[in-house]
C-alpha cells in the first residue's frame, strides 16, 4: 500500500508561469524525496507601472512516504 502527503508551495519567475511550475518543482525536488506530480492551484502575477514583473504559482505537490 502507498502513502502520499500533499504540500502547497509557491514559485515564482520573472519569464513566465512554465517556468515558475519548473524552478517549484526542481526546488521540491531537492528538499522532498518520491515527489510523483502536482496540480497548479492559483496562478497570479506581480505588476509594476503597469508592466508584469514575475509570474507566480501556488502548487500542490505530491511525494511518496517511505516506510
Amino acid at each position: 500500500m502507498t502513502v502520499a502527503r500533499v504540500i502547497e508551495i509557491s514559485a515564482s519567475s520573472p519569464e513566465s508561469f512554465e517556468a515558475a511550475l519548473r524552478e517549484g518543482i526542481a526546488r521540491a525536488n531537492k528538499t522532498l524525496r518520491n515527489v510523483r506530480g502536482a496540480w497548479i492551484k492559483e496562478q497570479r502575477v506581480d505588476t509594476e507601472d503597469g508592466k508584469i514583473r514575475a509570474y507566480q504559482v501556488n502548487l500542490l505537490v505530491t511525494f511518496v512516504l517511505e516506510d
